[in-house]
């Protein structure tokens, strides 16, 4: 397992926290417990497999939402 921080733009609405999370927990190789959207700070932090997904992967589904991510940091856990 690995673990990600990914810096977003600033979130605008709680509602935008719970489609961030959504989108997140339905990607397969992605640790559903370990993920915490903060929304003050505009960060997600997720625990995931790196075999199974990449960063890239839980980058491109949080852009896909229209959510730009500024910057990742990826490290073992």
């Amino acid at each position: 397992m690995k673990k990600a921080i990914i810096q977003l733009q600033s979130l605008s609405c709680p509602s935008c926290l719970q489609k961030i999370e959504s989108a997140v927990k339905r990607l397969s190789g992605v640790n559903k417990d370990s993920l915490n959207v903060l929304f003050n700070a505009s960060k997600v932090k997720v625990d995931f497999n790196s075999e199974v997904i990449t960063i890239e992967d839980i980058e491109k589904a949080i852009e896909d939402l229209g959510y730009p991510v500024i910057k990742s940091k990826v490290k073992p856990s």
